[in-house]
């Protein structure tokens, strides 16, 4: 039996889901995507003129990759095979390919549809390279993920990848108007009416996924026939969507990218002093289900990174979040996250510490590995002591101003400086502090070369 199938313009079956219902079939239909199928652009253009190769969409769910792909395979009368990269293997990807080698014997061209294309392993990805190569099919990869990580650089070179946005609120709102008036495909036999506040929750709820808004819409309206005992001409109620939604999913991937942007978002938005934006963030992560204790460990790493000594304080309290987490558990610990989290976005910021450590570890990475400075050098033994052991060193109490003029950097890193404090918070004071302790060296340095000798190694540490 032949894998291949065209796209079937048969009666609609009406026990499949309102989504798959009202699949667009084609451009007139299709809503969202301008940026690459409005006329003249793009792939708009690649589509008209049958000149495609292979492609890789990349967006969130619902927002039309797979119907995109058959659209492409109806403009361009090609067969269409469409398997799940959850449920193929090796062994059905080379049927797959026998059968395209084949047709394109006879004058035919195979589109080859891959839903979930990241879940392929570099072997199976591998399977398609030659004959995408040979021109034997024509590779479309459907991906929530980013494909830079997920798609092996081969084959995404030999693809052009395509950016699909989520749908906006007023899209899904145009989609399920039409699907409550469409009597072939939708629910126009119903003949439903719907609250023009409960389609805009239902657009809310869906963030960007038609086929989410289109299964709550298709609950909604059962609900509707029900409230109307049976009888055509129910509305769909504010209330009647709460019922219909439950308890909100937000989409969300603990490993996947959505997990890096979100977090990426709170970090920025914490060092840009948005306590209003942190604590909207910080929302999402936590009632998406991500990891608290990832959370506060990326709350420790904000508090050292961005505001470091311009309030120490920061520190203490990110680590009390931790801890309260850690403690008392969730969903009681979200209030110490979010307190830690407003507190270092209205905090002084510095990076100066993070700058510090950037340039010591390229230093330490790109310089010789200059021996520990003698006089720094610890002298337990009589024979440490006989070879110059702590030789010259000074002892920072006996002096009157507690700053001894010694050299602490090897040889080779001599007066380089690291630390450069900002006027932001307790970092002004540090600031001071740093001149004064230079003011001091610089008068230990003047004493030391008016003495007429110089004193003997101390043995304190």
């Amino acid at each position: 039996m032949s894998l291949f199938h065209a796209i079937s313009n048969e009666p609609i079956d009406r026990s499949r889901p309102l989504a798959d219902r009202m699949r667009p079939r084609d451009f007139d239909e299709f809503v969202g995507q301008e940026h690459i199928l409005a006329s003249g652009k793009s792939l708009r253009v690649q589509i008209e003129r049958d000149d495609l190769g292979s492609l890789i969409f990349w967006g969130p769910p619902g927002v039309g990759k797979t119907t995109l792909a058959q659209i492409i395979a109806r403009r361009t009368n090609a067969e269409f095979v469409e398997f799940s990269a959850v449920l193929a293997g090796i062994k059905e990807i080379k049927q797959v390919m026998a059968e395209a080698e084949r047709a394109r014997q006879y004058g035919t061209r195979t589109i080859v549809f891959i839903d979930e294309i990241h879940r392929f392993n570099k072997a199976q990805q591998d399977a398609f390279l030659p004959h995408v190569e040979k021109g034997n099919i024509r590779l479309i990869g459907a991906t929530t993920e980013n494909p830079s990580f997920e798609v092996i650089s081969a084959l995404l070179s030999r693809s052009r990848v395509y950016l699909l946005n989520p749908l906006t609120e007023e899209q899904i709102v145009v989609l399920m108007q039409r699907a409550l008036l469409d009597e072939e495909r939708g629910l126009g036999l119903l003949k439903l009416t719907a609250e023009e506040e409960a389609l805009a929750r239902i657009a809310a709820y869906a963030s960007g996924d038609a086929r989410s808004a289109y299964n709550v819409l298709e609950i909604a309206s059962t609900l509707a026939v029900e409230a109307a005992g049976g009888a055509s001409g129910g509305v769909i109620t504010g209330k009647i969507v709460e019922d219909a939604l439950q308890k909100r999913v937000l989409r969300y991937d603990k490993s996947g990218e959505e997990h890096y942007n979100l977090i990426s978002a709170l970090h920025k938005s914490v060092r840009n002093s948005d306590p209003d934006a942190t604590l909207y963030w910080l929302g999402r992560m936590i009632e998406s289900g991500e990891d608290p204790l990832y959370i506060a460990r990326r709350i420790v790493r904000m508090a050292v990174e961005d505001i470091g000594l311009a309030d120490p304080h920061a520190l203490e309290l990110a680590v009390a979040a931790r801890d309260a987490v850690d403690f008392i558990g969730m969903p009681e610990g979200n209030l110490a996250l979010a307190q830690a989290a407003v507190y270092l976005s209205i905090a002084p910021k510095s990076n100066a510490l993070y700058t510090a450590y950037q340039n010591v570890q390229r230093d330490v990475e790109s310089t010789a590995a200059d021996p520990v400075p003698l006089h720094l050098r610890n002298a337990p033994t009589k024979l440490m002591k006989e070879i110059g052991y702590g030789n010259g060193y000074q002892y920072a109490h006996d002096l009157e101003e507690k700053v001894a003029d010694m050299q602490c950097l090897p040889d080779n890193l001599k007066n380089r400086t690291y630390y450069h404090p900002t006027s932001e918070g307790v970092e002004k004071r540090i600031q001071d502090r740093l001149a004064q302790i230079r003011q001091k060296r610089a008068e230990s340095s003047r004493k030391r070369s008016a003495e007429p000798g110089e004193e003997g190694p101390k043995e304190k540490e």
